[in-house]
């Protein structure tokens, strides 16, 4: 069986052959403007546009937690957004990452990944501003995307995380 890779660099220039899938977990406001969305965003403008345009829709479409978007952005890749962070702060509530809403959406996105015959591509999601740890996503990746066959790569900026 085959296990996630992990290497230090920028997750928005995926070093793999053939079609790539980047993924992210964004949150449940139509908030875009902190953390890996920014680096996100000075390389293609398209998923922003089209997780505002989902955001604003919300109402006629399928926008909510566990939720999967997926942009294309050149000819073999393409940026999934997935809903997977309940409002933008840490408060009374806890921190706003939902393990089950990434869950969700990492199971739609295995699927999708099957159909295109691609590799996904990631920076440790839901750890960042969202306050959710390694620990409880990583399992989570194996289980829905690993354990079907899905080559994997996390991509770490500057120093390793233990």
């Amino acid at each position: 069986m085959s296990e996630i890779t992990y290497v230090r660099g920028d997750a928005t220039v995926p070093a793999a052959r053939g079609v790539k899938v980047i993924a992210h977990v964004c949150n449940d406001m139509g908030g875009w403007g902190k953390g890996f969305v920014l680096a996100v965003s000075r390389r293609w403008p398209e998923p922003e546009a089209a997780y505002r345009a989902w955001h604003r829709a919300r109402a006629s479409n399928d926008f909510g937690l566990g939720a999967l978007q997926l942009v294309r952005v050149e000819p073999y890749v393409w940026v999934a957004n997935m809903i997977g962070q309940h409002g933008i702060r840490t408060g009374s509530k806890g921190v706003p990452v939902r393990y089950e809403a990434i869950d969700t959406a990492l199971g739609r996105l295995g699927d999708r990944v099957i159909e295109l015959d691609a590799s996904v591509h990631m920076p440790r999601i839901g750890c960042g501003l969202a306050g959710g740890k390694w620990s409880r996503v990583e399992p989570l990746v194996e289980e829905r995307l690993v354990r079907r066959g899905i080559r994997v790569t996390v991509y770490d900026h500057g120093e390793i995380p233990s």
